[in-house]
C-alpha cells in the first residue's frame, strides 16, 4: 500500500481524500473553501492546468502569464483559512479569506486575501480577490 502524504492544503486530510480528487477531475469542489484549498494545492504543486480551469473565465489570466509566475521559484508552505461567508453546497456566491506562506527568491513571503468565488453550472470558480498585507 502506498503512502498517502498529507495535503498542501494542510486540512488535516490526506492529499488523497482531500485535494488531489479535484485536482485530478474526479470530484468538484464542493464549497467556495474545497476550490480554495484545491488552489492553493494546484500553485504549491505548479498544477497549471488546475488554476485555469478553476479561474472564472472573465478574470482569468492567460496560460502564459500563470505559468510565469509558477515558475519564479516561489515555494508554496502553508494556507490559514481565516474566514468564510457564504459558499456552501446551496450557495451561488461567497468568499475566503485567507494567509497563504510561501518562500520565494527574496525570502519569506505572506498573502493575505479576501477571495471572490461564484458557482456557475454547479462549479465553483475563483473569481478575484482582495490583497492587503
Amino acid at each position: 500500500m502506498m503512502d498517502d502524504p498529507p495535503c498542501p492544503c494542510r486540512s488535516g486530510e490526506s492529499a488523497g481524500t482531500c485535494c488531489g480528487p479535484i485536482l485530478a477531475g474526479r470530484r468538484r469542489a464542493g464549497t467556495a473553501e474545497q476550490l480554495m484549498r484545491s488552489r492553493f494545492t494546484a500553485f504549491a504543486r505548479g498544477d497549471l492546468a488546475h488554476l485555469l480551469a478553476s479561474w472564472h473565465p472573465r478574470t482569468r489570466p492567460g496560460a502564459d502569464d500563470l505559468a510565469t509566475s509558477l515558475g519564479d521559484g516561489t515555494r508554496w508552505l502553508h494556507l490559514e483559512i481565516l474566514r468564510t461567508d457564504a459558499g456552501g453546497p446551496f450557495d451561488q456566491a461567497g468568499t475566503v479569506e485567507f494567509r497563504a506562506t510561501a518562500r520565494g527568491p527574496e525570502g519569506r513571503l505572506v498573502l493575505h486575501e479576501v477571495s471572490r468565488f461564484v458557482r456557475e453550472d454547479g462549479a465553483w470558480l475563483y473569481l478575484d480577490g482582495d490583497v492587503s498585507a
